[in-house]
């Protein structure tokens, strides 16, 4: 484009621009203003997404390779990856002072508790046979359970006793009895 064809389309601009109201110059400048911002913010973010779209592709790949790896696991090493899930048996120390630590978050008083390590022969698991004699509100023992088989993934819960004095009474003894599986 030359030099005189430029300053002609800039004087018909000039008027055309002078020709519009307030109303027309406003909706001029939105659309001015929408096309530097798609331009500038939009377009660079739409590289990005595509980006991340790909990432994930890729990631996606990489689970489903990593679920058929494990798929490939005969049947003593699923047994073996079954056996690892479960916490060793000297670490049952551990585990019961998590069960104190939820129970204190919850607001549960513990009266105290009976502990009872079963092994039984030929078996790789143990069991720790844990009773919680626990005194505290309906939402709080809902709570503690709750964060206990959560914080706990060895724990089964085997048996709940629910006892209250009277019917106005907020608190409820509850005796609680899990099962804490050990790998030995």
């Amino acid at each position: 484009m030359d030099r005189l064809t430029l300053e002609r389309l800039l004087i018909q601009i000039r008027w055309q621009t002078t020709r519009l109201s307030l109303i027309g110059k406003i909706g001029v400048g939105l659309l001015v203003l929408s096309t530097v911002f798609f331009w500038a913010a939009v377009l660079p973010q739409k590289e990005e997404l595509h980006k991340f779209k790909e990432q994930a592709a890729s990631l996606q790949q990489q689970t489903q390779i990593e679920s058929v790896e494990r798929a490939k696991l005969d049947d003593s090493q699923s047994l073996q990856v079954f056996y690892d899930f479960f916490p060793s048996i000297d670490s049952s120390p551990y585990w019961v002072k998590e069960l104190d630590r939820v129970a204190k978050k919850r607001g549960i008083e513990l009266s105290g508790s009976e502990y009872r390590l079963m092994q039984e022969q030929g078996s790789k698991l143990a069991r720790y046979e844990v009773v919680l004699p626990i005194r505290g509100s309906y939402p709080q023992v809902r709570a503690f359970i709750a964060d206990a088989l959560e914080t706990v993934p060895a724990i089964a819960l085997v048996d709940v006793v629910i006892k209250r004095q009277d019917i106005k009474s907020g608190k409820l003894d509850v005796r609680l009895s899990m099962n804490l599986y050990l790998h030995g």
